[in-house]
């Protein structure tokens, strides 16, 4: 079966699937590579596919004519096959192309995990040429020229076979599939780098295939070195919030050039892309060592300078309405709960004691809060005492303080005013506050 014409394909289908940790979910578009895909897994792993899924971009008629075809070529193979659709609304801000793989994989791995499986696609060795060279020409680093060989839970049975090894397997089954129109668009970047800006090269340099390649193997190779050595060396904390702390001495002595490179790998323990304008931002910020204050980064994430780290993490914070404090039980707010307690007033910053006869009301704070008198200190802004307490940008957004009134008299964890202490003769209510994604 394996030594007919098209051999390399079945083998390298029947030597993915059986090497894959778990059930193959087949990525099908309808266009040729990934039904060559479909054909080669039924035709020698059947009982290794979990399903198929394909993904209706809504660029048109084409794409429908597209999905059509896998739902009825699954279906004849008794596969189970889920559809997707690009949901109306989506952002478009970095582009069309950027949006339609975005909401695709997000599709795919869905669907990848209601089936228990892994995603499998039909990318080839063409696409690997194509992937480097676009990443060159974009100022890659290490971590984006090893392509498509990055490590990734995606299975690629064909990424070391060529183009044509597919279309032979193809015109030996007799395999039909679905020409996307857009595959031939100059508007999209892919298609310029394979239709005109790759065969040129070629005709400079009959090698530059072998060039590319040979560009992500060692990239790929140096990649692996510097992920050991910032587990070794940088030790990066990610914590459950999805914020990761790095200590500041574990970055001196390096000069710019080093510290783009590690912040590359660093921020990718996040599961963040830096191109090469957001690695050249973190090393010129932490260049001169710590300091205060933040950078932002795209994608909604920024980078935050506290006393003695860094802390990368998500830029927005979704703000909760202020609610009061209530006069029995508890309440949750944000990231925080508040519970009434009858306890003996503690001596910490997590406690606090608020006029029964005021009550007091829980909010975020804002930038001309100030709080009111506290163990022999005047009124001081809030925003010095969270610095002081050393909260970095991610958790230092949206930290809650009580009001009394028009005053705040509490910022917990950080400081409590005098005002919000247990004085005796007046009637006050015990409260407690803790966080909860701690």
């Amino acid at each position: 079966m394996l030594n007919s014409p098209g051999s390399a394909v079945c083998s390298a289908a029947l030597r993915a699937a059986e090497s894959a940790d778990a059930p193959l979910l087949l990525a099908v578009s309808g266009g040729l590579d990934s039904m060559v895909l479909l054909s080669a897994m039924d035709h020698v792993a059947r009982r290794r596919i979990a399903g198929v899924a394909t993904f209706d971009h809504g660029t048109g008629a084409a794409a429908a004519v597209a999905a059509q075809h896998v739902c009825t070529a699954s279906a004849d193979r008794g596969i189970p096959v889920l559809v997707g659709q690009l949901p109306a609304g989506v952002a478009m801000t970095e582009g069309r192309e950027a949006a339609w793989r975005i909401a695709r994989w997000r599709f795919l791995r869905d669907c990848a995990e209601r089936f228990g499986a892994r995603v499998a696609t039909a990318h080839t060795e063409d696409d690997q040429v194509e992937t480097v060279l676009m990443r060159t020409m974009r100022g890659s680093g290490a971590r984006g020229l090893v392509g498509l060989l990055a490590d990734t839970d995606v299975v690629r049975p064909f990424l070391a076979l060529r183009r044509d090894a597919i279309a032979a397997y193809a015109a030996r089954v007799g395999l039909r599939w679905v020409e996307d129109p857009s595959n031939t668009s100059r508007e999209f970047f892919r298609n310029r780098v394979r239709h005109d800006l790759l065969p040129a090269l070629r005709l400079a340099n009959v090698g530059i295939d072998d060039v590319l390649l040979d560009v992500a193997r060692r990239a790929g190779a140096l990649r692996r070195d510097i992920e050991s050595f910032v587990t070794d060396h940088v030790h990066p904390d990610l914590s459950a919030a999805g914020r990761l702390v790095v200590a500041s001495s574990r970055l001196t002595g390096y000069d710019r050039n080093s510290l783009a490179v590690l912040w590359s790998a660093i921020a990718g323990r996040a599961g963040i892309a830096l191109d090469w304008r957001g690695t050249r931002r973190l090393a010129e910020f932490t260049s001169t060592g710590p300091r205060a204050g933040s950078i932002p980064l795209a994608g909604g994430w920024c980078l935050e300078a506290t006393r003695d780290s860094y802390v990368l993490g998500r830029a927005e914070v979704v703000l909760q309405p202020a609610v009061p404090l209530p006069a029995s039980g508890t309440i949750e707010w944000g990231r925080f709960r508040f519970h009434v307690t009858t306890a003996a007033e503690s001596t910490s910053p997590w406690s606090a004691a608020i006029s029964a006869s005021v009550g007091g009301t829980v909010r975020a704070w804002t930038a001309g809060d100030r709080l009111e008198a506290a163990a022999g200190q005047p009124r001081r802004r809030v925003t010095r005492y969270l610095s002081d307490a050393g909260l970095a940008g991610g958790d230092r957004r949206g930290w809650p303080v009580v009001v009394a009134g028009n005053d705040v008299v509490w910022i917990p964890g950080v400081r409590r005013s005098d005002a919000a202490t247990d004085r005796s003769g007046r009637p006050v209510r015990h409260y407690v506050c803790e966080r909860l994604d701690r």
